[in-house]
């Protein structure tokens, strides 16, 4: 200690932001650098995820990732097969080789589309084995986070799959398949014993069949951010809920503010404000009035829609939607339509027609979709100019640039007419008349630009992705960063806002 005592640091074992007391028992002696990468992670499990980049490190050498295998392995498990009897509609076995003897008798029960029998158990690791025939993927980098919050006391909400073959013998290893993050993590935590699903002799081509159907065509991974950004609005208003509960207020009394519920949830305020803008969010794109949400693939990965939902959020959600939480009460001004949280919601979503008349309604093929437009066109395959316009004007890049315009073309309204407004709040102050005029002028001069409709222009300007920044300079000097001339002349704000 005497030699590291320049490279020694003094810290919270559980972090204060955790609810760690600041006290004698919550200290620990740790080397700078140790404590510099763990930042803000309790203690004990920033030794955990130490172990685990052990591992992987180890294994680094094999040239592989770690798998399930190797972290059961690592804690003792993978070690014997499972005697069982099957009959009578039951299913016995005794987990004797770890010193219990009980006889366990379960129910099994059969699948009545696939006709495949099954039936739920609790086992010992050392009674588990990672199937890398069904299931060859590795353990991935969010592993991490999954730890992080089976550490923090959420339950796992699924279970892992595993099967058996019983076919002329009574005894057989149990593989697990499917949920080897979910079990990885546990292990990583210190729990002996797993809850799995348990197929009896199963058709394995059958599995392998389906699971890789999962992984591929079906694509069933994690939430999609819409069904994120949904979730998090049930969320708000439970918090919503939960707050007039404790502070006995009727349940249509809303004269709170966003602030006093992060204030009041204040154990999870960065998590309750990522809740408000959910809400906002969530409005705008499930208000049923919204024309524009037929041409949103909610998916990410569809052909036949030119707007993806990521796309949206790194784009009007991004631009127009209040990033902070409000000090006015929830029902400020409501009665009179001019709450700020509604008027932002219901502008946004009307600005969202706007483009949907102008640009995708009766103009854009679903059919035709988007798979290789450019390519097609450079094949001499004939391409409607309004499905053309919509498409280039869609994709991500192009579009995260004129609606900075729309944005510039907001906020110069507000100045040039006098009107006080928060320029990071523009959609909480109510458009008159006029600026609506202005912003469907634009939007039909941006869709009028040559550029859209040149179909000599699908092996260069649109032969491959370009960046926003590519965009921004094409749009503010009317050429490209190589000095190419697209347009007659540079994006004017105030004569583009023009009839």
């Amino acid at each position: 200690m005497t030699l590291h005592r320049q490279q020694l640091d003094i810290d919270h074992i559980i972090p204060l932001k955790l609810n760690g007391k600041d006290e004698q028992s919550n200290f620990a002696l740790t080397f700078s650098s140790a404590n510099r990468s763990k930042q803000a992670s309790d203690l004990q499990l920033a030794r955990i995820l130490h172990r685990y980049e052990k591992i992987r490190k180890r294994l680094e050498a094999e040239d592989r990732s770690p798998n399930l295998n190797d972290l059961l392995v690592q804690a003792g498990g993978a070690k014997y097969s499972l005697a069982f009897v099957q009959e009578n509609g039951r299913v016995r076995y005794s987990l004797a080789e770890v010193g219990d003897t009980t006889i366990v008798d379960v129910p099994y029960y059969t699948d009545k589309l696939s006709g495949m029998e099954y039936f739920f158990a609790n086992l010992a690791i050392e009674y588990l084995f990672h199937d890398d025939i069904i299931n060859p993927r590795t353990i991935g980098s969010n592993i991490n986070k999954l730890t992080e919050e089976f550490y923090s006391g959420n339950p796992q909400l699924h279970v892992s799959l595993a099967w058996v073959d019983l076919t002329g013998a009574s005894t057989s290893p149990v593989k697990i398949f499917d949920g080897q993050h979910k079990a990885a993590a546990q292990i990583l935590l210190g729990v002996k014993a797993i809850p799995v699903r348990i197929f009896i002799n199963p058709d394995r081509d059958k599995l392998i069949l389906t699971n890789f159907k999962a992984g591929t065509t079906l694509r069933q991974v994690a939430f999609d951010k819409s069904v994120q950004r949904h979730l998090g609005n049930t969320l708000y208003q439970d918090r919503v809920v939960r707050y007039q509960h404790d502070y006995n207020l009727a349940p249509d009394d809303i004269s709170f503010s966003e602030r006093d519920l992060v204030s009041y949830f204040r154990g999870e305020s960065r998590e309750m404000k990522r809740y408000i803008l959910d809400a906002v969010r969530d409005g705008v794109t499930h208000n049923p009035d919204n024309r524009l949400t037929e041409f949103i693939d909610f998916g990410g990965r569809g052909k036949e829609k030119p707007l993806s939902y990521s796309s949206i959020e790194k784009t009007f959600y991004s631009f127009f939607v209040h990033q902070d939480v409000l000090e006015t009460p929830i029902s400020y001004r409501l009665e009179e339509g001019k709450n700020p949280r509604d008027l932002e919601k219901q502008q946004i979503t009307e600005l969202m027609n706007l483009i949907a008349d102008e640009l995708f309604i009766n103009k854009f093929d679903l059919e035709l979709g988007t798979n290789q437009i450019e390519n097609k066109l450079q094949k001499g395959e004939h391409i409607a100019l309004e499905h053309l316009r919509a498409y280039r004007m869609s994709k991500e890049e192009i579009m995260y640039n004129w609606l900075k315009i729309l944005q510039k073309v907001l906020y110069n309204f507000f100045i040039t007419t006098g009107t006080m407004a928060d320029e990071n709040k523009l959609f909480q102050t109510e458009f008159p008349e006029q600026l609506w005029i202005n912003l469907r002028n634009t939007i039909h001069n941006l869709s009028t630009l040559p550029i859209w409709v040149d179909t000599g222009m699908s092996a260069t300007i649109f032969g491959g992705k370009q960046n926003n920044q590519y965009w921004e300079k094409i749009f503010a000097t009317g050429s490209t960063p190589q000095g190419v001339r697209v347009l007659s002349e540079p994006i004017n704000i105030l004569t583009i806002a023009k009839e």
